[in-house]
């Protein structure tokens, strides 16, 4: 993946349904087959791309053809803005809704721990936007956000009556198998719960090609390691693979590497739009998440 759209040109991005269409998984490159991947979590230091990649990954997996739940859990809130949605169509996080906290958690001195959330997602997601670019199926899949807002404890769980509902809601989403989701998280991983953290398939560690985001990438591989979550992926934005293969990474990064290139146009536009859909190098930013793909059936 060149980060020069000029002198490269990307070959035509496989569609999600050749390399994960079979219950079994995909086949790696030892010829073993694992679990199909369908949640896949991003977790990076802030300010790496992380958001942006969630939704561009998301809108590939919606132009060939997928449904796709994308989950806001970060608590900067910005996934729905990447994916197009005005600031007025941007839903409250689940996390203010103190009516449904109520509802569900109560307000006393007894709290229910184990709320019914099975109708959560339904009831407060919203559509988001297809980006105008090539359909690698033969139609449009229907992309989902869900807002929840952050979870501010590790990985017991947090202590608040809306960080219960959180949690419960997110395990619900999580262990509907045959559904994507795409999980924005905050720097780590922990806030995901020992609970919940076992029903995500793959975690793409996103960084910088620098020496702090990358020692951040190293903390956040090794806390998911240690909640369970050992399939995974190291993605480097803004690089090409020369560099990424050059860079002296730190010990204990994913195995499993990818370089994710530097798109001008998503630069020029973050200076005036949240959205990344439908950049001048979708073509180019379509292969990459296509290599992404071949990437987390390799882990």
């Amino acid at each position: 993946m060149n980060d020069n759209p000029a002198s490269a040109t990307p070959k035509a991005p496989s569609s999600p349904a050749s390399w994960n269409a079979s219950p079994q998984g995909l086949a790696g490159a030892d010829g073993r087959l694992g679990r199909p991947i369908r949640k896949i979590a991003f977790a990076g230091k802030g300010g790496v791309g992380k958001t942006a990649l969630a939704a561009l990954f998301g809108d590939w997996l919606a132009r060939s053809g997928q449904d796709v739940t994308l989950v806001d859990a970060d608590t900067a809130l910005s996934l729905g803005a990447a994916c197009g949605l005005e600031p007025e169509a941007l839903p409250a996080s689940l996390a203010e809704r103190e009516d449904l906290v109520r509802e569900r958690i109560g307000d006393g001195v007894y709290l229910n721990l184990t709320p019914r959330a099975d109708d959560l997602p339904e009831a407060i997601r919203v559509a988001v936007p297809v980006g105008h670019g090539p359909l690698y199926g033969p139609r449009a899949g229907d992309k989902r956000l869900l807002v929840m807002g952050g979870i501010s404890s590790g990985g017991a769980g947090c202590a608040c009556a809306a960080g219960h509902l959180l949690q419960a809601m997110l395990a619900h989403v999580l262990t509907a198998r045959d559904a994507w989701t795409l999980i924005d998280c905050e720097a780590g991983v922990e806030h995901l719960g020992r609970g919940t953290v076992a029903d995500v398939d793959a975690l793409c560690v996103v960084s910088e090609a620098s020496a702090r985001s990358l020692a951040v990438a190293g903390r956040v591989s090794a806390m998911a390691g240690q909640l369970g979550l050992t399939r995974q992926v190291l993605v480097v934005t803004g690089a090409d693979p020369a560099e990424l293969f050059a860079l002296p990474l730190p010990p204990g990064l994913p195995e499993v590497r990818l370089a994710f290139p530097f798109l001008p146009g998503l630069a020029a536009r973050q200076a005036t739009s949240g959205s990344v859909l439908s950049l001048p190098e979708v073509g180019q930013a379509d292969a990459a998440c296509a290599a992404l793909a071949e990437a987390l059936g390799r882990t």
